[in-house]
């Protein structure tokens, strides 16, 4: 009779064999009922002899761990950026590059999956560390939850210690069936898969992340040549042996024309896969001539992503409704035939505003192109004129749907807005705005939960959200809301007095004060209170900080509602100072000024970059200035810094001091 340790160690390998088979070879020889009866038989042998678990077990994918935070993760080498091509003519620039530089090379062709790049680390053929790409230099640590993910090995089959790349991502039937749940539920739908991925792998607690059923598909291995291999198709293959999985859609092609011609094939078979690509991934095959061709700061020069056009279907425009967002904008929306369009189902798309619908000539009746914006927001591009038939034109309404008021419109804004502060609309979607995800991520209190709350009368003001703990027998009668439900939304509110006073402040709503400009605003005015009293002056001395955003700071915090809310919070145990996490303190009393033409990375990069590491960006420059950070075309700044003495760094020494750290 078998032993029990040898019973248990006999399971894994059989289910160590059935996940290969079924996600890497795409080939299973057993049924799902068998695999689950030995799914089960293994947790019953853990449960009864708990020193027999492993690092490595299959049982680690059901998840579980609850972490308080992330821990940030400095990459072995940087995960770098691709630089992109939108048409054919860049893609042939790429190409002449490389031929000019006197290299002949052939192509290796993937498809660029629409999601998350994961780093792994396997020590020894075991799965130790999993990590997000971050700023490309410094990720976070995210491995319970990519242990969850069953594509991705939790052991090799050869014992090697190797660092892997790829893409985590969610298929379309899943997405589909996670937003029906969530719609069911009062929540917010996801915008799309690549939304749905990013919030799973970054889920506090594993369990959560395993529900959501991820995928992955491995690109790369870090220095693949110490494996005596020579080409990315030889990567690719030996990935597969090990048991990784990899995209069977790969080609390798010998000629620019073939490349171009492929190019097409990819772009056609888009619409038949069961995940989201957006592009294609263009790389030189010959890994020994990776130096030789060289690196830019940010991209690989043996490398371009071609980026497809985004996808563009026809459907026939009913109506056009109108949505009051939370600062009281008017948006006109287009109320469609349903479509399907990037892997969802759209019957609703953006109108932008009346100026946008004029200028396309679109009248309610006609068949429209829509499409998703950045491949996220539906939005209709233009009509289809050679079959318009009994149309009625446009007309911009004069009063509020909501609650009725005129609406106004500044000469210099394309918007109508609705003025008044006790819209319904506006103030129901203030508040789910605080507690999306993106703000005060307060879980169970989506959209519907929202507008139910409103109605009832138990959800009138942000605020009110903090007092819901004092009316649970209200919501014990409502209907569909048990005590599990109560309670987790309860304990969410609780939980979310625990973010970082951006996400709050983020959380307020205040017009032109986005999720990066709440951050950035925070890291130069760390307390809350501190913006009752700031001037406009010294906002617009931030980097990053505008007329605009000024004057909405200003106007907000002026207003007695700011001090009431303010007190508020301070009574209910908020986080209303900031401490921003970094990843070293080698520019702690450092401030830099940014000017000129970057050319590798944006602003916004550079930015983050500086303040991680505990330095602070300044629009101006001073005697208190102590780098020039200066890219092309730069002026006048750079000339008061050589008045001034302030020492001038280029993108270049600017990089070899953050790889020197």
């Amino acid at each position: 009779m078998m032993k029990t340790k040898e019973r248990y160690q006999q399971l894994i390998k059989k289910i160590e064999a059935a996940n290969y088979e079924y996600y890497t070879l795409d080939n299973p020889t057993v049924s799902d009922q068998v695999y689950d009866q030995w799914m089960r038989e293994l947790i019953e042998l853990e449960e009864q002899y708990p020193e027999y678990k492993t690092a490595s077990s299959p049982t680690k994918r059901i998840g579980g761990v609850i972490l308080d935070k992330f821990e940030k993760v400095t990459h072995t080498s940087p995960m770098m950026s691709l630089n992109n091509a939108f048409n054919l003519a860049e893609v042939e620039a790429f190409h002449n590059r490389i031929v000019k530089e006197g290299f002949n090379v052939s192509y290796d062709m993937e498809l660029k999956i629409d999601g998350l790049a994961i780093n792994l680390i396997y020590q020894e053929g075991i799965l130790v560390t999993a990590s997000t790409r971050g700023d490309g230099f410094v990720g976070e640590d995210v491995t319970e939850n990519v242990k969850t993910i069953n594509s991705i090995p939790l052991s090799l089959r050869e014992p090697l210690s190797i660092e892997v790349r790829g893409e985590a991502f969610m298929p379309y039937a899943v997405f589909n069936r996670l937003n029906e749940k969530r719609i069911k539920g009062g929540e917010e739908a996801f915008k799309n898969p690549r939304n749905a991925a990013a919030g799973a792998i970054r889920q506090l607690d594993s369990k959560i992340a395993a529900e959501r059923k991820l995928d992955f598909f491995a690109y790369t291995l870090v220095n693949a040549e110490q494996f005596g291999l020579k080409t990315q198709k030889e990567v690719l293959e030996f990935l597969k042996q090990l048991g990784i999985k990899i995209n069977p859609h790969t080609k390798v092609k010998n000629s620019l024309v073939e490349v171009q011609k492929e190019i097409t094939s990819f772009e056609a078979l888009k619409k038949e896969l069961p995940y989201d690509i957006d592009g294609v991934v263009i790389k030189v095959n010959e890994l020994d001539l990776y130096q030789e061709i060289g690196y830019t700061a940010k991209f690989p020069k043996w490398a371009i992503a071609y980026k497809f056009a985004p996808e563009e279907v026809e459907t026939k425009l009913n109506d056009i409704t109108f949505q009051v967002g939370r600062t009281g904008i008017i948006t006109p929306v287009a109320e469609l035939d349903k479509v399907l369009i990037s892997g969802s189902v759209v019957r609703r798309a953006t109108l932008h505003n009346e100026e946008y619908i004029l200028g396309k000539d679109i009248e309610i009746g006609d068949f429209v192109i829509i499409r998703k914006a950045g491949e996220i927001i539906p939005e209709v591009v233009r009509p289809v004129l050679e079959k318009r038939k009994n149309t009625t034109p446009f007309k911009m309404i004069e009063n509020c749907p909501s609650c009725g008021h005129s609406l106004v419109k500044e000469e210099k804004d394309a918007d109508y807005y609705c003025p008044n502060p006790i819209c319904p609309s506006q103030i129901v979607n203030k508040i789910i705005h605080f507690a999306h995800r993106g703000a005060m991520n307060i879980d169970s209190l989506g959209e519907m939960v929202v507008k139910r709350l409103y109605q009832e009368g138990l959800l009138l003001d942000i605020k009110d959200i903090y007092l819901l703990k004092t009316k649970k027998e209200e919501l014990l009668k409502l209907e569909r809301m048990g005590e599990k439900s109560v309670d987790n939304l309860l304990n969410a509110i609780e939980a979310s007095k625990k973010n970082s006073l951006d996400k709050l402040l983020f959380g307020l709503g205040i017009r032109h004060v986005g999720s990066k400009i709440s951050q950035v605003l925070v890291e130069n005015f760390p307390e809350l209170r501190l913006f009752l009293t700031v001037t406009k002056e010294e906002l617009l001395n931030v980097f990053e900080i505008g007329e605009a955003i000024a004057t909405s700071v200003i106007n907000y915090f002026k207003e007695d509602y700011a001090l009431e809310l303010i007190e508020f919070f301070e009574e209910e145990g908020l986080k209303l100072s900031y401490q921003k996490e970094t990843i070293s303190n080698m520019f702690v009393n450092t401030t830099f000024v940014l000017t000129g033409k970057l050319v590798n990375y944006s602003r916004t990069e550079m930015t983050e970059m500086i303040t991680s590491r505990g330095g602070r960006v300044s629009s101006s420059v001073s005697k208190n200035t102590n780098y020039l950070l200066a890219g092309e075309n730069a002026g006048s700044k750079l000339e008061r810094a050589h008045s001034l003495g302030v020492k001038v760094l280029s993108e270049e020494e600017f990089l070899e001091l953050i790889n020197n750290e």
